[in-house]
Order: C-alpha cells, then sequence, then structure tokens
C-alpha cells in the first residue's frame, strides 16, 4: 500500500497538469470566440456540445463516466460565460434599454394604490412620494397596473412581499403579464391592530374582517380567540370601511392605527401581529424603462426548459460574474403542469459589465428572460 504522502503528492502532480490543461482549452475558447465574433456565430450550440459530451463520456470508465460527463458539462459552461465576457468587449452584449435618470420624472402627477384611504399601499405611497403628488386608490393590483398601461397615473405601488406572510404571487404575475417595470421600492413595518366601533369591547367581537395575510400574521392573537369568525377582504382599509358601515358592535376589523383615525373606529387591540419584525416591501412600478442613478438592485423573470440541471445552469451566470442574489421564487406557469418561471433579485445595476455579462448569457440560455427593474 502507498503511503499516503505519495498518493498527495501524485495528486497535486495530477492537479497541476488539469490546471495547465484548463489554461490551454480557455484559450482556445478566445479563439472560438474570436471567429464566432467575426462571422455573428452564437455562443450556445447545443448539438456541438451534446455530441462532446456523448464522446468524452465514452471514453470513460463505465464507473465514471457520470463524473466525467458532469466535469465537461462545467467546462464548456466556463467556456460559454468566458465567450460572453469577450462578446461584450466587443460591445456585443445586451442593451437593456433602461435609460438613466436624476430623478423620476411625473406627467400626470398622479400615483394609484389598491384599497381606500388607510390601506398600507396607500402609507408605503406617502412613505416614498410625500406630499409631492395626488394620490388615489382602485379596486384591485390588475386595476392599478392598467391606470399606468393607460397613461391615467405615473406610478403605482403595490405590495410584493412580507417579512412573515411571504410573496404576493399575484403581483409577481402582473408584472410580466404588462409592460410596466420597477422603478424603486419602499418597505413600512406592518402594527395591526383591532378595529371596532366606537361602543364596542373587545368580548362583544364575533367576526374578524382583514386581508388574508393580515389575518396570517395575527394568527397567534386570532388563535387566542378561536371562536371568532375570521373573513378575508380586499385589504385592510376595505376591512375598516365594512365595520363602520354595518355599525354591528360584534364585528371588528384587523388594520392600521392610522386606518382607525380615518374611519374613527376604536382601538381594542395594539400591535397584535405575531412579530416585532413584520414588514411589507413594495414596489413602485412606472410604464417606462427607467432607472435612478443610484440604483442597487436589479430583478428579473426568466424561464427554463423542464430538464435536470437547468436551473443550476442559469444561476450560474450570476456566480461567475460574481453577482449577488438577494432573493428567489418560483411561480407556476399557467396552462404548464408542474413547470415554473423564476423571480431573482440581484445586487448591481445595468451599467455594470458584470451584470450585463450574466444577463447576454440568461438571455442566449434561457427559454424566456424579462428585466423587470433596476432600482
Amino acid at each position: 500500500m502507498k503511503d499516503l504522502k505519495k498518493i498527495r503528492d501524485e495528486i497535486d502532480e495530477i492537479d497541476r497538469q488539469i490546471v495547465s490543461l484548463y489554461e490551454q482549452r480557455m484559450q482556445r475558447t478566445t479563439e472560438v470566440a474570436e471567429y464566432k465574433i467575426s462571422v455573428g456565430k452564437q455562443v450556445l450550440d447545443k448539438q456541438r456540445e451534446q455530441e462532446k459530451l456523448q464522446s468524452v463520456t465514452a471514453q470513460a470508465l463505465e464507473e465514471n463516466r457520470f463524473g466525467v460527463g458532469e466535469l465537461f458539462e462545467q467546462i464548456m459552461a466556463m467556456s460559454r460565460k468566458r465567450q460572453y465576457q469577450l462578446l461584450q468587449q466587443h460591445g456585443q452584449d445586451a442593451e437593456p434599454g433602461f435609460a438613466a435618470v436624476d430623478a423620476l420624472p411625473f406627467h400626470t402627477g398622479k400615483v394609484v394604490y389598491q384599497g381606500t384611504e388607510g390601506a398600507y399601499s396607500q402609507l408605503a405611497m406617502k412613505a416614498y412620494f410625500g406630499d409631492r403628488i395626488q394620490g388615489y386608490h382602485v379596486e384591485t393590483w390588475r386595476d392599478a397596473m392598467e391606470a399606468i398601461q393607460k397613461g391615467e397615473a405615473d406610478y403605482a405601488v403595490l405590495p410584493i412581499e412580507n417579512s412573515s406572510a411571504g410573496i404576493v404571487g399575484e403581483n409577481f404575475d402582473l408584472m410580466l403579464e404588462y409592460d410596466n417595470y420597477i422603478v424603486a421600492e419602499q418597505t413600512i413595518k406592518i402594527e395591526h391592530a383591532l378595529l371596532g366601533l366606537p361602543d364596542a369591547d373587545i368580548s362583544d367581537i364575533r367576526t374578524v374582517y382583514s386581508h388574508p395575510q393580515a389575518l396570517m400574521q395575527s394568527v397567534d392573537f386570532l388563535n387566542e380567540h378561536a371562536a371568532w369568525e375570521r373573513v378575508p377582504v380586499k385589504n385592510t382599509a376595505v376591512a375598516a370601511r365594512q365595520v363602520l358601515k354595518e355599525q354591528r358592535k360584534e364585528q371588528a376589523a384587523i388594520a392600521s392605527e392610522v386606518t382607525a383615525e380615518i374611519y374613527g373606529l376604536k382601538i381594542l387591540g395594539h400591535n397584535i401581529n405575531y412579530s416585532d419584525e413584520n414588514r411589507t416591501r413594495f414596489i413602485i412600478v412606472g410604464g417606462e424603462k427607467l432607472r435612478l442613478k443610484e440604483a442597487n438592485k436589479v430583478s428579473i423573470c426568466f424561464e427554463v426548459s423542464h430538464e435536470s440541471g437547468s436551473l443550476y445552469r442559469m444561476l450560474s451566470h450570476f456566480m461567475f460574474n460574481n453577482l449577488n442574489m438577494f432573493k428567489i421564487e418560483s411561480r407556476p406557469i399557467k396552462d404548464k403542469s408542474f413547470e415554473y418561471r423564476f423571480f431573482v433579485d440581484l445586487e448591481g445595476d445595468l451599467g455594470d459589465g458584470a451584470m450585463r455579462n450574466a444577463l447576454k448569457g440568461l438571455s442566449e440560455e434561457a427559454l424566456f428572460v424579462k428585466i423587470l427593474g433596476n432600482y
């Protein structure tokens, strides 16, 4: 039996050879890229790669074929990424088309939000825009997106995720359905209160209205009152307005304390959500491809083929370009059973070479890519 040190020395020598051969191969990759640039040929050649994988795996022993195939998949993936870098250096990267601006422009001076006065979306709108705009509300998130599309408002404020209850899936889907783009974001702390009529006491309550996420975020408090009926409505302010309209003291709403002031309701319970760090992130959506010059986040959506390793291959473009991924979410694709599209937030901006290189690779290899915004 060989001495362990001798075996390791032999491995080190083999590794030195692998490094040398890898560098030689990447040099040939440069030459391939230069040829493709000169003739306008695409980087990805699926047929060539498949033939190559079949060839190299056939040369390996049976027990090593899977590993050899995986190794060469990685080598060819790194080769493609190097070629995308060279394309960028020759000015052949994808132009995302987002104009850099110092401040968001206004044409109508209007900002739209879903719900009614006192909704958390309104609070987010005021937190971001202050008093320099005219805000108005619509019934649904789709109505808000329509208002932007029709030019009736400059921007819409939409909730996109909550730190406790997760994403607002419908708004992810709407970002694909409409030709609108994220231009900014605003995060606000959620502090739910239980609101009732001025003459009501907590012992009177039998029914509670609120948005489904607000009900979920207050589940610990509600579980202490298990006999109460929980009724979901479109948003928290709608819940408060309903309690005021029906004038039944056995009814209550879960909403903000600001909403209590607006509708003249009594606060029956303060801070009833189960997390003191409960926050909701809202996106500011506009109809133009704009990015503020201090933008440092890019949101994208992409679809991949329904096969082993396809998601990893897409994410590897971010790793290769040293991009930090804040988050990834999946949403089912309509009319495609158990197939999904992915939403990713990345640190950076569209003017950065690494970001554009990653997006170039993604656009070449994914089935579908949309840049949702740089903000």
